[in-house]
This record gives C-alpha cells, sequence and structure tokens, in this order.
C-alpha cells in the first residue's frame, strides 16, 4: 500500500509527485491515458496565455514550470507553448526525476474506510493512505448549460481550426477560450459573432482568472481591426434551434440570431471532482468545498491539486498559481505521517509554497 496515491498526470499530478519525491514519501501517480493528455487535447492553435520565460538564473520561475530549476521557454524554445509543446515538457520532468507514473489506468470509484482509501480501478484495486486529485477540467467541458446546448459544439472538441467549414460563425461565451477560438477563425478569413450575457471582454481586473489576460487582449485588437468580429455583450443565449439548413439562437432577452454553421460552444469546464460527488461537498460555483489546506472537508485525507482549487473568492487556475499550492498539500500529508518537512524550505523560497492569503487581496497595488 502506497502512502500516497495521486489521480492525474498533468500538470497538477507531475508538480505535487516532485513535491511528494523530495520528501520521501511513498507515491504512485495514475493516469488514465498519457502524461499530459489533457493538453494533447487542446486545438492544434491553441496557446499558453500566460508567457514562458527562463528567469531561474535570477531566482525568478517560468510561470508555467511546476518544478525547481526548469523552464518550458528554455527547454523549448518558445513563449506561448502549444499544448504539444507543455505534454512533452511535463514527461521530460517525469522522465528526468523517474516519477512512478502508471498510464492506462483509470480510476472508477474510490471508498474511504477505517483509515484507507479503496480505488476501483481498471487494473484492479488499489489503497493508499491518502489520495491527491489532480484530474484536471479539460477532459470535462460544460455541454449543457441550455436547452438545445447539444446542437453545439464544445470549443475542446476542435482538432484544429483550420478543419472547421464554413465562412461565418457564432461563438457562445467570451472569455479566454471563446475568445481564442473567434481570434483563430478571423485569422482563417471567417466573419465571427461572440455572444456572452456579461461580456467578459469589457472586465478590467488586476487577477487573468476574471478578466482576459493581456495576451488575448492584445490579439483581440488585431482581430477587430479586421471588421470581421464582432463582440455581443447582454446576450446570454437561452436556447438553440436547428431551423433546416441554419441554427437559431435565442437570448434571454427576447431576441434571434441566425448562423448557417454549427454555433461553437465556449462555456467552460466542471471540476473534475464532480466524477466522485460523494466524496466532495460543492460551492455554488461547483467547485469542491476545501479546507484551508485543500482537503475535502467531507472526506478526510483526500486532498485537490489543480485548476479547480478555490480558497474563499481566490481563483487557483492557472499554473503559476495551483502549483504554489503542491507544497501545502505535502506539508499537510508529511505531517500526519511524521516525515521531516525540510525539504519544503526551498518550495518556500522560490515562491512555490503559498500558505498566506492575505497577500492576495483586493488592496494589491497592481
Amino acid at each position: 500500500m502506497a502512502d500516497v496515491i495521486v489521480i492525474g498526470g498533468g500538470a497538477a499530478g507531475i508538480g505535487v509527485g516532485l513535491v511528494l519525491q523530495a520528501l520521501n514519501i511513498s507515491f504512485t501517480i495514475l493516469e488514465r491515458n498519457e502524461i499530459g493528455s489533457s493538453f494533447l487535447r487542446w486545438p492544434r492553435e491553441m496557446r499558453f496565455i500566460s508567457p514562458s520565460f527562463n528567469g531561474n538564473a535570477f531566482g525568478l520561475m517560468d510561470l508555467n514550470s511546476i518544478a525547481l530549476q526548469t523552464s518550458p521557454a528554455y527547454s523549448l524554445r518558445t513563449e506561448h507553448l502549444s499544448g504539444v509543446q507543455y505534454a512533452n515538457y511535463l514527461k521530460g520532468v517525469a522522465g528526468h526525476w523517474s516519477l512512478p507514473v502508471q498510464e492506462g489506468i483509470s480510476v472508477q470509484d474510490m471508498v474511504f474506510e477505517k483509515g484507507s482509501f479503496h480505488l476501483k480501478t481498471s487494473a484492479g484495486e488499489r489503497t493508499s493512505r491518502f489520495v491527491i486529485w489532480a484530474a484536471g477540467e479539460f477532459q470535462y467541458p460544460k455541454l449543457n448549460p441550455f436547452v438545445g446546448a447539444d446542437l453545439c459544439i464544445h470549443n475542446s472538441h476542435i482538432e484544429t481550426w483550420a478543419h472547421v467549414k464554413g465562412k461565418e460563425f457564432v461563438i457562445i461565451g467570451g472569455y479566454e477560450s471563446g475568445i481564442d477560438a473567434a481570434i483563430n477563425l478571423v485569422k482563417l478569413g471567417k466573419k465571427v459573432r461572440v455572444m456572452d450575457g456579461a461580456g467578459k471582454w469589457q472586465y478590467d481586473d488586476p487577477d487573468p482568472s476574471i478578466s482576459l489576460s493581456p495576451y488575448t487582449k492584445g490579439r483581440l485588437r488585431t482581430a477587430l481591426q479586421t471588421g470581421h468580429l464582432e463582440l455581443i455583450a447582454d446576450a446570454r443565449v437561452q436556447c438553440v434551434e436547428k431551423n433546416g439548413a441554419r441554427w437559431a439562437l435565442r437570448t434571454e432577452a427576447g431576441d434571434w440570431y441566425e448562423t448557417p454553421t454549427q454555433p461553437i460552444l465556449a462555456s467552460g469546464f466542471h471540476s473534475s471532482a464532480q466524477v466522485l460527488p460523494h466524496l466532495w461537498a460543492f460551492r455554488a460555483d461547483g467547485m469542491p468545498e476545501l479546507t484551508e489546506h485543500d482537503e475535502s472537508t467531507v472526506t478526510p485525507g483526500l486532498f485537490l491539486c489543480g485548476p479547480s482549487v478555490r480558497q474563499a473568492r481566490h481563483i487557483f487556475c492557472f499554473i503559476y498559481k495551483f502549483r504554489q499550492r503542491f507544497a501545502v498539500v505535502a506539508n499537510q500529508i508529511a505531517q500526519r505521517l511524521k516525515v521531516d518537512t525540510t525539504p519544503l524550505d526551498r518550495y518556500r523560497k522560490s515562491t512555490m509554497y503559498l500558505d498566506d492569503l492575505s497577500c492576495c487581496g483586493e488592496d494589491c497595488a497592481c
């Protein structure tokens, strides 16, 4: 029996695995496909909105690194990485440190009894004292946000925008993935209309989890200059209907829009924790309720790492954010196992150990 089973071999799973290894805690990482599989499923044109830059020599970590003294920018010579490139970075990190990753194993169910977790997997039963859920979100798109959403295609199901046929498109959702889809279609000479209930492209907030990133805003300005992109705020889609060879969209205000091509749904993603809902309590926003140490409030010993981590109003959905919680989780497990936590000092010195959330206050002079 391992001390810890980590579920998921993406950025969170590989990253927290490195911290457990530094503490000499026995663990196994179970990945249902292959390392970095969510990134491998990105549309071919999608890029990281957080820039990569190698600053290790000056004490500054690459924003997209999940391991001390590594840099995707240095390894791959790219500032805004593709999904394939980042998956290769993760595979390189896992291989270099010989992490115990077992690919092709899916977790089907899990129960906690008598102080141990019992996992039913595609490769038989596994047991452990602790479980870290790091299964991500990208493979769990929100497919049914309104009536008729099944008539749309979710942006995460697009292999490449170059293969999408048609000249005019409607995109439902105006945050990062929706605007990214629009930008890539406009580059191909398409006419695009983006509909969003709140007009998220208008938000002005220092937190890129709330407003568009500078990288996206810059590309959006260029796309708007072509005259092929229309942004419609206060247009929350209520239903989609198929009328012959066209699709009709009705907003909550009662307005109708038509498009000759299948609408593109950019509605975001569910937390993968909802796969096993009996192990978590959930917030109003659908994310798991967590203790201050990112532990399930209903299942002791079950921790969360990755983009679904929320602490009150703080959103940890980017790699440079949720990597700062790896050591918080590992520290809790180490203390309960009575393991020396001295190796975590390196993580704190490298801004990869954020346990004081007062620094994320509203008075930040960004």
